[in-house]
């Protein structure tokens, strides 16, 4: 990942054998569950937070059918707030 340039550059890796490979560019790195991509902008942290408590709550109404109101803010409190609060933390 390059971080501060948009020079295209190319690393090589010689193996024992003397054969040269292109060691493969990214452009997302994930580190400390922070992903970080080559922009330095949280949007791809946001995503996946956003699509992890999508997929929380898709498994709450698989299995709690029949929720009341406060039932329902206390499985969501505990359950699907948090990974939405992690992604606002990290946008301040």
């Amino acid at each position: 990942m390059h971080i501060g340039h948009d020079t295209c550059t190319e690393h090589h890796i010689t193996d024992d054998d003397g054969n040269s490979n292109v060691i493969e560019q990214i452009t997302e790195e994930k580190d400390l569950r922070i992903y970080i991509t080559a922009d330095l902008k949280p949007s791809m942290q946001c995503v996946r937070a956003e699509a992890k408590a999508r997929s929380v709550m898709g498994m709450v109404r698989r299995n709690f059918r029949r929720l009341d109101k406060e039932d329902f803010l206390l499985i969501y409190k505990m359950y699907i707030r948090p990974h939405m609060e992690y992604c606002v933390l990290l946008r301040i």
